[in-house]
């Protein structure tokens, strides 16, 4: 039985109702402390001793361990050949936190009381079971923990602290929280509709909150909501909460949709095992507002297989709860239509088609705002009559007083309204004549991006031209023309013609400043205009242009507009290559969740997602790079199918990650499926045709496949020297590879070149440290290394730790690689032991992200035995052979 499995009920009314108090029982005794449970109980059963037997039992399950399935063989015989499952732990101690009392406990993890004597504090401590025999249960608490860290609402519990016991249990600290669930509070203290209503609403903000931060709870239900004395609302427990960005785990998905999630409370798509998101969590928030105004839950369940279950939810066939609580006499004052507009926000939030759902739980909390201030929903279809009915109900007096100036106001209204009306079609006119420009020129470009198939560049550009052309007659109608020259400086951007885009972004900007600087128009001229520095390299111009751009769209458009996302983005794009990853990652997960909010799977958010992939991947977390990768791989081909540039920016990306693991093969795959896409689409001259050929060149390089992967990387060298000029960091990307290319065929002079040469470019255009300068000093010191300097090696690896120490995290992959390369010029040196420091450092941080087969770990090791024999340590010596 999972949490909130059932028992067996037989049908009727009666079972039903039974069922009902049975269930309720269960989430509100689960809330209360070990020692109050039997009173719990007691209190719940009112002498029905069959009804506490039932209780007792679906409390047992709770506690009790995982069914066979889901806990693996391991656990299983664990448990059969030992008698203490069920015993308190012999620890007392986890870090600070001294363990008081067991205030929960299912079959994961339980939950103490512990209090901190050095501050006075307490906390609920939370204790995985059996953490050293699945790895996937110790997967699923150290998400839980992420999940919590990145959560900061006063109606979430907080995350205090986290680590390992001695014995390797991992813990977690949270704010103790000593409340009733959210049902037995509301109905032990007899609120009113308006004061469950707002207990509702913070509710909605608390999992809103964890929205924003991409993370999904799938848990929601009353039990998981506790109100303290205090009217405090916390939302409890993301133990099985899910990262959007993680939503492509095929497998996970279906595991955890099956088992991780309490039925009752459960949407039809995670009955079936299907993707859950958003729409999953407003699901549960319209079942907890149901029960909070019916007293019931919207579906009998009781008795049912899990196959009819999900029938019946997909059916929704619930009653409305204006019928339910007329039904049972909880109308509690309210009125036919406040019944009837309740009845559609619970309707809307639990509807078994998602799309149908309201999209976001902001958009329900509009709805339950509306409610409350008598106005019109924004779920109801927006009728004249049904809008009149609610403005007359809000401003009854005031209208009775003036009827006759009402039928006044009524005929000027109706001139007013065909004037506007003339001037919106005007407005609409210029607009739709604007788009068909703008239509008509990006068709021009490739055939389109949106439609993937390839163009004739020369002919594009021909055709851009003579629209430069046209548009420069539209000097009557500026904002038509200032449009059309940032549309077109950004078609000149993508086919790589720099100066030409350029010209026509800042002859965009000045237009728009002669319509007015404060116009809203302006910042995304600033912003276009700061992107293209940035692949200029002028990356302090850029910056300057994109923040500013960004401050501008603040203040002169509403929260959430579209071009504030934009700009977020773009800003977003220039830390990253100041490598201010750690700025740039919390920038674009404010830009992914603004996206979403927008349209949860459009091309925006893809290129989102992509974006902080990249951050991700450049700061070392590779499995967090590869989620956004993958998250982005979906959406785009949801949107285009599998031929559209967008898919291969994520399949190469993706390929990007298996590189990094040492998984050579699996990213040649990848970068092949992308290039094909690259180069169909843009031709084979292309700056992203080179990007694409430079990622397989180096995938071949790695697997010493030479003959293939020159002519590849030297094609690539070749167009981006000429998109961007001898000095750029995407030309110093590819002479990376053929310096590596070289220093693998002992090329020894051809290598040193190269890195020489990336050296000075990176010198030259982020004028101070980054992360890509460390990369090409160690890149440098591996060529005097093959030439048996290991002085000079020694010397170019300090001065790129230096260097990574300013833009890096410690236990970043590259670091670890450069620690073990020092460690090996030390060894040559006879310097065993500060060679044996470096090259155990590095070890240690390769195994922790990389594959073992890789060579740095292979060499590594090797190292470390000669150093361990030379110091007289043989027994290390064979271990780290031995491993």
């Amino acid at each position: 039985m999972t949490r909130d499995g059932e028992p067996d009920v037989a049908g009727g009314p009666a079972a039903r109702e039974r069922w009902s108090r049975l269930q309720q029982a269960f989430h509100e005794t689960l809330t209360v402390s070990a020692d109050a449970r039997d009173a719990s109980i007691s209190a719940h059963a009112q002498g029905d001793a069959l009804f506490a037997a039932q209780l007792h039992a679906m409390l047992a399950a709770d506690a009790g361990p995982d069914t066979l399935i889901d806990r693996g063989l391991a656990v299983a015989a664990r448990d059969v050949m030992s008698d203490d499952a069920g015993t308190l732990p012999a620890l007392r101690q986890v870090g600070p936190w001294r363990l008081l009392r067991l205030i929960g406990q299912g079959g994961m993890a339980s939950v103490y009381l512990a209090e901190r004597a050095d501050l006075g504090s307490t906390a609920a401590v939370k204790l995985l079971h059996h953490a050293w025999l699945s790895p996937a249960r110790r997967e699923r608490f150290s998400a839980e923990q992420r999940t919590l860290a990145r959560l900061n609402h006063p109606c979430i519990a907080h995350l205090y602290d986290a680590g390992s016991a001695d014995d390797g249990t991992p813990w977690i600290a949270m704010e103790y929280v000593e409340g009733e669930s959210l049902t037995a509070y509301a109905n032990r203290a007899s609120l009113t509709i308006a004061a469950r209503l707002q207990c509702m609403r913070l509710v909605c903000e608390a999992v809103q909150h964890a929205h924003a931060n991409l993370v999904v709870h799938r848990d929601l239900k009353p039990s998981n909501v506790l109100v303290t004395a205090a009217g405090q609302v916390k939302l409890l427990d993301f133990g099985i909460a899910k990262q959007l960005e993680l939503a492509t785990d095929d497998a996970a998905r279906t595991r955890t949709g099956m088992q991780l999630m309490t039925p009752a409370y459960a949407a039809p798509e995670q009955l079936r095992g299907e993707l859950t998101g958003i729409y999953t969590d407003v699901y549960a928030l319209g079942v907890i507002l149901y029960e909070l105004l019916t007293g019931q839950l919207p579906f009998d369940l009781a008795g049912r297989s899990a196959a009819s279950a999900e029938a019946l939810v997909s059916a929704g066939t619930a009653e409305r709860p204006s019928v339910v609580a007329r039904r049972e006499g909880r109308e509690r004052g309210l009125g036919a239509t406040a019944w009837a507009e309740l009845d559609v926000i619970c309707q809307t939030a639990m509807h078994s088609d998602r799309a149908r759902r309201y999209r976001t739980v902001d958009a329900l909390l509009r709805d339950l705002d509306h409610f409350s201030r008598s106005e019109p929903l924004q779920a109801r279809p927006d009728s004249t009559v049904y809008r009149a009915s609610r403005f007359a109900r809000r401003h009854r007096t005031p209208l009775l007083a003036s009827a006759a100036a009402l039928m006044l106001l009524v005929a000027l209204s109706t001139v007013y309204t065909l004037r506007v009306r003339d001037a919106r079609d005007t407005a609409v006119t210029e607009a739709a004549r604007a788009q068909q420009i703008q239509r008509f020129t990006l068709s021009l470009f490739d055939g389109t991006e949106d439609s993937g198939e390839p163009g004739d560049s020369l002919r594009a550009v021909t055709l851009i031209e003579r629209g430069v052309r046209e548009a420069a007659t539209l000097g009557r109608e500026p904002v038509v023309q200032a449009e059309l020259f940032q549309t077109l400086g950004g078609t000149f951007q993508k086919l790589g013609r720099l100066e030409r885009a350029d010209s026509l972004l800042q002859q965009s900007l000045r237009a728009r400043r002669a319509i007015g600087s404060r116009h809203p128009d302006v910042a995304r001229s600033l912003v276009a205009l700061g992107l293209l520095r940035v692949e200029q390299a002028r990356l302090p111009e850029g910056e300057q242009l994109v923040r500013e751009g960004l401050a501008l769209a603040t203040a002169t458009r509403p929260a959430g507009h579209r071009d504030i996302a934009t700009a977020t983005s773009a800003l977003g794009r220039v830390l990253e290559e100041r490598a201010a990853y750690a700025d740039a990652i919390t920038v674009m997960r404010e830009a992914l969740r603004l996206h979403v909010a927008l349209d949860p799977r459009s091309v925006d958010v893809a290129a989102a997602a992509t974006q902080l992939g990249n951050d991700y991947f450049y700061a070392g977390e590779y499995a967090a790079a590869d989620s956004q990768f993958a998250f982005s791989l979906d959406v785009a081909r949801g949107l285009y199918g599998d031929r559209h540039p967008l898919v291969a920016d994520a399949l190469i990306n993706r390929g990007a990650v298996q590189f990094q693991r040492g998984e050579y093969v699996a990213a040649e795959r990848l970068d092949r499926d992308g290039m094909a896409i690259v180069e169909r689409v843009y031709g084979p001259d292309d700056p992203r045709t080179a990007s694409a050929l430079t990622m397989l060149g180096r995938a071949l390089v790695a697997q010493s496949r030479f003959d293939e992967a020159v002519p590849l990387v030297q094609r690539a060298l070749t167009i981006r020297e000429r998109v961007y000029g001898p000095v750029s960091p995407k030309v110093a990307s590819t002479l990376n590879e053929l310096g590596t290319m070289a220093l693998r065929q002992k090329h020894f002079d051809a290598a040193d070149s190269c890195f020489a040469r990336n050296i000075e470019i990176y010198r030259a255009v982020y004028k101070g440290p980054h992360n890509l300068l460390g990369t090409a000093m160690s890149n440098r010191a591996s060529v005097a290394s093959a030439r048996g300097d290991n002085v000079a090696a020694e010397r170019q690896l300090r001065e790129a730790l230096v260097v990574f120490a300013q833009t890096l995290p410690p236990e970043h992959l590259d670091i670890g690689i450069v620690r073990v390369k020092l460690g090996r010029s030390l060894l040559r040196q006879r310097r065993f032991a500060e060679g044996e420091r470096e090259s155990a450092a590095g070890l240690k941080i390769l195994l922790a992200q990389t594959s073992p087969a890789t060579s740095f770990v292979t060499n590594a090791r090797a190292d470390l035995a000669i150093m361990y024999d030379s110091l007289g340590e043989s027994a290390k010596a064979a271990a780290v052979r031995g491993r």
